[in-house]
């Protein structure tokens, strides 16, 4: 008799080793979960099929967008592969079934003003004089500040965070990298003063996460979204950009885009500073940061002006 083993077991020997080998798989670990324990609802034995993975892609979202069932997708066909290596049987879905999982969106820039109103909206947020608006005001300030991504924000600790020198260290963050980040003048003061504040209701230890709630816990990324959902609702703003409505993360694209802007009208040498900005984000590749040119009508004019100005003077060059 052969021995059946549910899709549970199969997705944690799965993780476990990918894990070993340096991967977080954090949102994917998740959703493989959740496509395991599909499967093992549904009565699936035998080997993984693209009926089975289908009916979970489609099934549990069935009017979604297609790249939304393309990204389902992308979690289990890797998956799919290292069945394979043990079971011929295991069949591995096209993956191109969807089309592609992931697409740039245009983002939605900021303004001057909108961040200003955003900082006022979260320092006036209820009860008044309490830890709960200042924490707020100052996670919302640091990430359009630094371009910090939601996450880095939110797992900061006290001994991350050194004022006296102007820096933060990222640890561990994205692609399992660390990196530091240094500060303006202006973002440390701003610091201060939160951390001053924070240490009536919260004692500064340095493993302690740095934003914390009145009861010293550290804030969760669901309510964080949705303190800023309501801000945003409160300040009426329309989405300049492909997504619905404008998000946290759009402040990081802001914070990229301009500082490109600052730096083409100071004369700055735009390919040596990226590999800087890129560094200072945490991006992998600078190809990555140098596709925020895409996402800002003002920073493509700039590039489609420099291409020009490049084909002319080539242009020029060839008839010497």
């Amino acid at each position: 008799m052969s021995h059946h083993r549910s899709m549970k077991s199969l997705v944690h020997e799965y993780l476990g080793e990918r894990r070993r080998l340096g991967f977080s798989l954090a949102i994917s670990g998740s959703q493989l979960m959740a496509f395991a324990r599909f499967a093992d609802h549904s009565g699936h034995r035998g080997p993984l099929n693209c009926r089975i993975i289908l009916d979970w892609v489609q099934g549990q979202i069935p009017h979604a967008e297609h790249i939304t069932w393309a990204r389902r997708l992308e979690v289990v066909r890797p998956f799919a592969k290292y069945r394979a290596r043990f079971d011929p049987r295991t069949e591995i879905p096209d993956a191109q079934l969807f089309g592609k999982g992931h697409r740039r969106m245009t983002p939605h820039i900021y303004s001057d003003q909108e961040i200003v109103d955003l900082l006022r909206a979260a320092r006036e947020m209820t009860p008044q004089g309490t830890l709960r608006p200042a924490t707020y005001e100052a996670l919302f300030g640091l990430i359009a500040a630094t371009g910090l991504r939601i996450s880095e924000a939110l797992h900061l600790r006290c001994k991350d965070v050194d004022l006296a020198q102007g820096m933060l260290t990222i640890r561990q963050t994205k692609f399992s990298k660390s990196r530091l980040v240094p500060l303006h003048a202006t973002a440390v003061k701003a610091l201060q003063k939160y951390t001053a504040f924070r240490q009536l209701y919260v004692p500064v230890r340095p493993e302690a996460f740095f934003f914390v709630s009145a009861s010293g816990a550290g804030l969760v990324n669901r309510t964080v979204h949705g303190v800023f959902e309501r801000l945003r609702a409160g300040l009426g703003w329309i989405a300049r950009g492909a997504h619905a409505a404008p998000r946290i993360h759009d402040l990081r694209h802001t914070f990229i885009c301009r500082r490109v802007l600052q730096w083409h009208r100071q004369g700055v040498t735009i390919d040596n500073a990226m590999v800087a900005l890129s560094t200072y984000v945490g991006h992998v590749k600078v190809s990555d940061t140098y596709w925020y040119l895409t996402g800002v009508p003002e920073l493509m004019a700039i590039a489609g002006r420099n291409f020009e100005e490049f084909a002319s003077k080539s242009k020029e060059g060839g008839r010497g």
